[in-house]
């Protein structure tokens, strides 16, 4: 299977969710209400409506016929979505050492035709080496059996062909110099992770700033966050933001016009890529 249409299969669930509860406002039915006719919870509507669980046939038809949707196209269009919705993806393989709560954004990254990000803590997954990544897994992952930790950056790495697929998306990364500073798995493995970044910075579709020191106060005080646009033109962007044990997965359009202004900030007060690559090479004559 593609990794195109596996990603893509997170993109048509939050899209049947989104129509489905559109149609639901429409109609002035409560979650409550729509929940007792599929035999389902409130909050089993309100997951389907945010495309966090898969649709069973039986449920989208109910639901479609409690909002009154009698065209067969329309009931015919809606009930393909939710199969195509169904589709596996290949990060389902690794189920065993990725939560749930991960698994969407995995799917999302995938399918997303632009990826802006901001890190803080460390190089971001996409652009990090090998070593680097399994330095990082296993400092976050202390006392793990190594065989989790070998599958955990096997994940991450699986993860970075994105940005070589077919489709590669476009990437736009500030790192914090913090981020660069930090030092994980030793001299030598952060002087090759300079060196990949300085390589991954002029490939056409990655755009890469570092974040200095010296500015001082930034847009990006609140921490790490990454914005993710795709190409269908009706689904909005979505916000996420990483938390120890979960993840935030924001796309009110108040919300995210401010992560949006906030990145635009950093994008305009962050040092040009060029200049950054500058930044990079000072780096690495110094480590």
């Amino acid at each position: 299977m593609a990794a195109g249409e596996s990603s893509g299969s997170v993109v048509r669930r939050i899209l049947l969710g989104s129509q489905l509860r559109r149609l639901r406002d429409s109609r002035g039915i409560t979650r409550e209400a729509a929940g007792y006719s599929i035999r389902a919870s409130e909050s089993k509507i309100s997951r389907m409506e945010l495309g966090r669980v898969s649709f069973k046939a039986r449920d989208v038809e109910d639901l479609l016929t409690l909002y009154g949707v009698t065209d067969e196209a329309e009931r015919d269009a809606l009930l393909s979505l939710a199969r195509e919705a169904n589709v596996a993806g290949w990060w389902h393989s690794y189920g065993d050492v990725l939560p749930g709560w991960f698994q969407t954004y995995v799917g999302l990254e995938g399918a997303a035709s632009l990826i802006r990000t901001y890190e803080v803590q460390f190089v971001h997954g996409l652009l990090q080496t090998e070593d680097y990544a399994h330095a990082v897994v296993s400092r976050g992952m202390r006392g793990a059996p190594a065989a989790e930790v070998e599958r955990r950056v096997a994940l991450r790495l699986e993860r970075q062909k994105v940005l070589v697929s077919e489709r590669a998306p476009r990437f736009h990364a500030v790192l914090d110099e913090a981020a660069l500073r930090r030092p994980y798995g030793g001299r030598e493995v952060m002087r090759a992770q300079l060196r990949h970044l300085i390589e991954m910075s002029e490939q056409p579709n990655i755009t890469l700033q570092v974040m200095p020191f010296s500015f001082g106060g930034h847009a990006g005080e609140s921490g790490s966050f990454t914005m993710l646009r795709f190409p269908e033109s009706d689904l909005s962007d979505i916000v996420y933001l990483e938390q120890l044990t979960s993840a935030l997965y924001l796309d009110k359009e108040e919300e995210v016009a401010q992560y949006e202004k906030a990145m635009t900030l950093l994008h305009e007060d962050s040092p040009g890529p060029e200049e950054s690559r500058d930044l990079l090479r000072g780096l690495l004559q110094l480590s």
